[in-house]
């Protein structure tokens, strides 16, 4: 049986990073094979990077605003 590995910090991942990991998250989660437990830690896991994936976007919009004044 393959060891799982660890995820990587999300705070250390890039937004191209999270926002593939969390369409992949989705992916796993819209099939439906996975043990209440690993469903559950995945979704969390999801709501996490989205929140992430949100802020960077906030940030960066913020940035162009503050640019273009």
């Amino acid at each position: 049986m393959p060891k799982k590995t660890k995820p990587q910090p999300i705070a250390d991942l890039t937004f191209e990073q999270a926002f593939a990991e969390l369409e992949e998250s989705v992916r796993t989660l819209e099939r439906g094979d996975l043990p209440l437990e690993e469903a559950l830690a995945l979704y969390e896991r999801g709501q996490e990077l989205a929140a992430y994936c949100a802020k960077l976007l906030d940030e960066a919009e913020l940035k162009i605003v503050q640019i273009e004044e």
